[in-house]
Formats: structure tokens, C-alpha cells, sequence
């Protein structure tokens, strides 16, 4: 398998299905094509008709969206619990997915995805909208661990395709500096630990590109 994605540092999409792929080590080559070039926009329709990372390449199938990919990925490898192995689990775990991939529009935009960002607060005062979306977030992941979390620290106990597609959300939490509640925090926490995450995470911090308008927010 081929995946396409863009910078580390700032690709909240691109992360989903490569820290999936990572911590099941599913094996996978890869190729970062960097925003903001002259050639990416050729680069990533090569291999995506909507011209957008991350991009799945097995064979002669190819897979774009990450919700998409994961998808893919948990058909193709059905040996792993990519996805809860509890039924009710399993549809919880699928509707936060795609409330995700769908939602929470003003938390993206006032805090973008950057793992180089020193924690810090953001420049300007976030918005209702934005903080609608954070408790949202963090009523979400209460009742993810309260109800099926019992057997780890993640969101259905052990690490599976939620906890990929909400993987930005804790970069963001943590490096806008957001004051959360002792569960955000403790999940935070058990993400950020991940090999997975930090493989990503220093990564990222070596990419040589950089892009201001990421780093004025």
C-alpha cells in the first residue's frame, strides 16, 4: 500500500488513516507532498480526482477521504479491531467518526492543526461557535469513555478508528493551550503517548516548509 498525504506539521487529514496505519502496523510506503508549491496541485491529482491528501493507493484501487481509507483499511484487514469489535460500540464509534469528519467547523478554523506549535493560547479570543465546538468535544469524549472505555484509555478502550479520526482535535486542544476537564485531559494524554503520535510528531517538527498563515492563528 501507497499513502499520499501532505505536511505533517499541519495535516489534521492526512494524519488520520497514517496514525491508524502506524499503530496497527499495517505496512505502507508513503510520499509528503508540501503545500503551497508550484507542483502540488498536479502532484495530488495524480493520485486523488478532488486533488486533496490523504490519498490510498493498493494495487489498482484507490482510495481518497480519510473516513473513506479507514474504511478500506478495517475491510482489508478484518484480523484487526480497527474498528470496535462490539456492535453497539462499533455504530457509536462510526456516527462520532463521521460527526468529525462532517463538523466542529469553527474549532478547525480558529485552531488550525500544528505540531510545531509551542502551547500557547490563541491570538484571538475564540469564537461562541468554537467553544460550542469544544464542549461538544469534550462531552463526546466523556461519554465515549464512560460507556465503552473501560478497557483502556481510549475512547473504546483500546486505540481504534475514532481515536484516529479525533487525533487533530487533541493537537489542537494542546497547542492552543485550552483548558480542558480532567478526562479531555487524561485521553489527551494516552493520544500523545502513542509511538504512533510521536513518530508523527517528530516528523512534522522537521518538515522544512512552513506556512505563516497556520502559524498567525
Amino acid at each position: 500500500m501507497h499513502l499520499t498525504i501532505v505536511n505533517k506539521a499541519y495535516s489534521s487529514w492526512s494524519l488520520r488513516p497514517w496514525i491508524l496505519m502506524r499503530h496497527f502496523a499495517i505496512p505502507f510506503d508513503e510520499t509528503v507532498v508540501p503545500l503551497r508549491q508550484s507542483d502540488t496541485s498536479a502532484r495530488l491529482l495524480a493520485v486523488s480526482p478532488t486533488g486533496k491528501a490523504p490519498a490510498l493507493q493498493d494495487g489498482d484501487i484507490h482510495v481518497w477521504e480519510s473516513l473513506a481509507i479507514i474504511e478500506y483499511l478495517a475491510e482489508s484487514f478484518p484480523h484487526l479491531a480497527i474498528w470496535p469489535r462490539v456492535k453497539a460500540a462499533r455504530a457509536h464509534a462510526r456516527a462520532i467518526s463521521s460527526e468529525m469528519h462532517a463538523g466542529f467547523m469553527a474549532m478547525r478554523q480558529e485552531c488550525s492543526t500544528n505540531f510545531r506549535r509551542a502551547p500557547r493560547p490563541p491570538r484571538k479570543e475564540l469564537s461562541a461557535d468554537a467553544r460550542a465546538n469544544i464542549a461538544r468535544i469534550e462531552a463526546l469524549i466523556a461519554d465515549c469513555r464512560q460507556r465503552f472505555g473501560a478497557n483502556g484509555a481510549f475512547l473504546f478502550g483500546e486505540f481504534c478508528a475514532a481515536d484516529a479520526m479525533y487525533a487533530p482535535v487533541v493537537n489542537r486542544l494542546y497547542a492552543y493551550d485550552i483548558r480542558v476537564n480532567p478526562t479531555t485531559k487524561a485521553y489527551m494524554d494516552a493520544m500523545r503517548a502513542l509511538p504512533a503520535w510521536q513518530a508523527w510528531h517528530k516528523d512534522g517538527a522537521a518538515e522544512p516548509w512552513v506556512i505563516e498563515e497556520y502559524e498567525d492563528l
